[in-house]
């Protein structure tokens, strides 16, 4: 009999890292609950499903140091750690008017605790464990009057690329959301400081993200499937991160499908004399409603040709899609060859930019860069997440499997 997964989960009062627990708990796992609202926590432990171990909560505040260190005590062995727990700033002061009052707060709790957290439970991590960092988009992109937010996001990043390199032995990946329905983006929404409407506007698929969708996310970079993707920063944003259009998105025009909708992946483009077998990711439930196509035209094209590659697969799978699907392009990792590497680089831009065309329909585009020789098993578990219903917020990103 499999031994039960554990999963700590901060922030799991509320929000993302609520609905993230919730996930976790649904497959099986253990999940130990660390928040600093003892009612929440409360009233979230006499809903979450329960399977084996009891699940445990963690009163602490993120913010002491001293309390992070006390984590270790009594704690299981873990096999991932998902450092949600954030906060935003609230004074919309410029920043050198803020005080040191003000600005430390966003400080310990957004970038000091996923590290103190991980020197804290480090012995316990398993081997082979994942450590998943939530940065957010305002760490690709400098938010102006949200204090230390931007700042701290993007140390998250840079955190998490340093701890991979340390820790090759670790899963360890940032996962940076777009807008998402959290209670701090409602207090924003109630205090006139966001427009939901032109969030929405700034995200080509044209919504605003739910918990539930960045709990899976944080669920698949949790799992052991995801550790070829250790060191990365995996934006889940609606193409938010990627658009550079000055007009406003287009609003939603699809209807958002259950996180567990049955998928079909359809397998194209497989050069019968390549080593990779990608039609072994294909599967034969056609009636599914979500429908998904993995396309490995433009890896198999030949160099100079990438780009028209990927412009014939997406003429391809318009023609056939139109609402609610996915295309995910095989490509070559990029190389630094000055003969072809504008080409390559161009390939990964058409993604985003047709991401941005397609995105108020639901279409999702994304790609998936593998080396001439990455085990076809090695990568199923990233694209079956990345082209399945799970992942409706997720477009125009290209992931690159780690050597």
């Amino acid at each position: 009999m499999q031994a039960q997964k554990t999963v700590l989960v901060t922030g799991s009062a509320s929000g993302i890292g609520y609905a993230t627990a919730m996930r976790f708990a649904k497959d099986g796992w253990r999940c130990v609950l660390v928040d600093y609202q003892a009612e929440a926590l409360q009233g979230l432990i006499e809903k979450i499903p329960q399977a084996g171990e009891p699940h445990l909560i963690r009163v602490v505040n993120l913010m002491e140091s001293t309390e992070i260190a006390a984590l270790a005590a009594d704690m299981p062995h873990l096999d991932a750690i998902i450092n949600n727990a954030g906060m935003s700033d609230s004074t919309q002061l410029p920043l050198t008017a803020m005080t040191q009052e003000q600005f430390a707060p966003l400080v310990r709790l957004n970038l000091d605790a996923p590290r103190l957290i991980f020197q804290a439970l480090e012995a316990k991590l398993k081997p082979h464990g994942r450590v998943v960092n939530v940065s957010s988009g305002a760490g690709l992109h400098a938010i102006p009057f949200r204090g230390a937010y931007s700042p701290t996001k993007t140390g998250v990043i840079a955190f998490t690329k340093a701890l991979a390199h340390a820790r090759p032995d670790l899963g360890v990946t940032a996962l940076c959301p777009g807008f998402v329905r959290t209670e701090i983006v409602r207090r924003l929404i109630e205090s006139g400081r966001l427009d939901p409407a032109r969030a929405a506007g700034k995200t080509p698929l044209g919504r605003i993200a739910e918990p539930v969708e960045l709990a899976e996310a944080l669920f698949f970079l949790g799992s052991e499937g995801a550790r070829p993707l250790s060191g990365s920063a995996v934006s889940v944003d609606g193409a938010a991160s990627v658009y550079g259009g000055s007009v406003q998105c287009a609003p939603a025009e699809y209807d958002v499908l259950a996180m567990d909708t049955e998928t079909t992946i359809a397998v194209v483009g497989n050069a019968p004399d390549s080593s990779q077998n990608w039609m072994s990711l294909q599967t034969e439930n056609k009636d599914a409603r979500y429908q998904s196509v993995i396309d490995a035209s433009v890896l198999n094209a030949p160099d100079g040709q990438r780009l028209n590659a990927a412009h014939e697969a997406a003429k391809r799978f318009a023609q056939s899609h139109t609402q609610n699907a996915s295309l995910t392009l095989l490509l070559p990792t990029q190389t630094n060859d000055w003969a072809t590497c504008g080409d390559e680089a161009a390939a990964r831009m058409f993604v985003a930019a047709q991401a941005c065309e397609w995105g108020s329909k639901g279409l999702r585009i994304n790609s998936l860069e593998v080396h001439a020789h990455t085990p076809v098993a090695e990568v199923q578990p990233i694209a079956c997440y990345m082209a399945s219903a799970a992942a409706q917020f997720l477009t125009g990103q290209s992931w690159t499997i780690a050597r």
